[in-house]
């Protein structure tokens, strides 16, 4: 049976432990000791008198031996099984073994009943539900090799990069369940506008079986890795910011004494990150399924007659997508990110001016001016009327950079955007590619396969999010109500 309080734990030894530690603190201050040494000392004696204390407590515990036989509340009957089992818990103070009596309903068939692992809430895996925490947080940061090191260092563990990355893959498994039942954000904390974006990204993938050996020679245009195609999309609200094309075109030229205003800032930023992937045979575009999750949550977060402001760049693919899963209405707007038309206006610039010259500086000033007063088609015109002189390469840049631009002109009326106060350049959806997939995964030497690839996609969306601590939580509760059925069995027993 368990005890009743967990004050029957015997904590004489930490006790001690901690006096010692005390006379050792009196012995520092007379012998001058630095306090680097001082904390270090401090931080490693207090692991240990952790650990003293937490394997009290797991032995006041006990075993959870019930008797010979239990009947559980459905009527049957299950019996404990001749040898006791033993069970490896892996803490932030280190590793425990855990004396345990199983039962079942005959032996050499499943145990179906643990008392002691159902009183203690113990996870699924042999590390503890707080080193997993730490070491996931930190794993969707730092590679797991790294992070392994950093437990050696800090907790004196040993944490293998195989199981950090077995512990990665189990804990995204929570993931789709934790986002299903999340309740939609504040309204009272909600901006003017709701603004839906997406982006794509390689990931680096692990080199196939059958590929061709790393030295072999590749064809022209061949790359040396694979790369599998992941989407990120986010969904946040944001209180309009009225500029002029003037005040812009300074800001982006950095004028002297231009005093930027304060932007407005984007509120519950949400991402969702897929890979495409082959699942049962069948390829599951990474797109269908962010937007998806955008469409989803327009539906939530959209309130009667807001504004839906959807920004891309000028991939037709997107555009595609966008059409297929966001509704389109006299409040919706779509606009083409800024920061896609201004490389194309410098790449026009330096077919006429020299890079660097204040000619190329001034022809993209005027041109971008133009563009964000509204007249996008205007500055085409004028592109290709001062192109017709222009043969080869040159003319064939200037032609594709004109394309672009013809092409995207139904979202490009800058100058009544801002006169609106609507964003037009995809800074936090930028920003998240950079920081959710190529700070994480593009690193030097990464390859992933694709359930590393997606599970760390899912945490480290859920990290960005800042629902990291919520997450566990979740993740936790349902694990615990998955492994422990007989819950109230139990707490009637004791």
């Amino acid at each position: 049976m368990f005890p009743h309080s967990s004050t029957q734990c015997n904590v004489e030894s930490a006790l001690n432990q901690v006096l010692e530690l005390g006379r050792w603190l009196a012995g520092a201050v007379a012998a001058g000791t630095a306090e680097h040494e001082v904390e270090r000392h401090l931080f490693t004696r207090l692991l240990a008198v952790g650990a003293t204390l937490l394997g009290e407590f797991l032995a006041s515990v006990g075993p959870g031996d019930l008797g010979e036989a239990v009947t559980l509340g459905d009527g049957r009957v299950l019996r404990r099984l001749p040898e006791p089992s033993q069970r490896r818990l892996v803490t932030v103070f280190g590793p425990f073994a855990i004396p345990r009596a199983v039962y079942g309903s005959r032996f050499g068939q499943r145990i179906e009943l643990v008392p002691t692992d159902q009183r203690l809430q113990l996870p699924d895996a042999d590390v503890s539900y707080l080193l997993q925490d730490w070491g996931q947080q930190m794993g969707v940061e730092q590679p797991f090799g790294t992070v392994a090191g950093s437990l050696r260092t800090i907790l004196g563990l040993s944490q293998s990069v195989d199981t950090l990355e077995h512990g990665n893959r189990q804990m995204a498994e929570a993931a789709a369940a934790f986002r299903a039942q999340q309740p939609a954000p504040d309204p009272a904390a909600e901006g003017e506008l709701l603004v839906v974006s997406e982006d794509n990204k390689g990931v680096p993938m692990v080199r196939p079986v059958e590929a061709a050996p790393v030295g072999a020679h590749r064809k022209k245009g061949e790359k040396a890795n694979k790369k599998q195609m992941a989407c990120i999309g986010v969904a946040y609200t944001v209180d309009r910011q009225v500029r002029t094309p003037q005040e812009l075109v300074a800001a982006l030229f950095r004028d002297p004494g231009h005093a930027r205003g304060e932007a407005p800032e984007a509120c519950q930023k949400r991402y969702w990150a897929e890979l495409t992937r082959d699942v049962a045979g069948a390829v599951v575009r990474a797109q269908d399924q962010v937007f998806q999750h955008l469409r989803d949550e327009v539906k939530r977060r959209r309130t009667q007659g807001q504004v839906l402001v959807h920004l891309s760049d000028g991939q037709a693919s997107l555009a595609d997508d966008r059409a297929k899963y966001l509704p389109r209405d006299r409040r919706t707007v779509d606009i083409l990110d800024l920061l896609h038309v201004n490389p194309r206006l410098w790449e026009a610039a330096h077919l006429f001016h020299a890079e660097g010259s204040d000619g190329a500086t001034a022809f993209v000033r005027q041109h971008m001016l133009l563009v964000l007063q509204g007249k996008a088609k205007q500055v085409v015109a004028d592109l290709r009327r001062a192109g017709a002189g222009l043969r080869g390469a040159k003319a064939a840049r200037l032609r594709k950079a004109c394309a672009f631009l013809a092409n995207n002109l139904h979202r490009m009326h800058y100058g009544r955007y801002l006169r609106a106060g609507y964003p037009i350049a995809t800074g936090v959806i930028e920003g998240a590619c950079r920081h959710v997939i190529k700070d994480r995964m593009e690193r030097a030497g990464m390859r992933w396969k694709v359930p590393g690839a997606e599970a760390m996609l899912e945490l480290r969306t859920i990290e960005t999010n800042g629902d990291w601590a919520a997450f566990q939580r979740h993740r936790i509760d349902a694990e615990t109500r998955r492994l422990y059925p007989h819950a109230e069995f139990l707490a009637a027993a004791a």
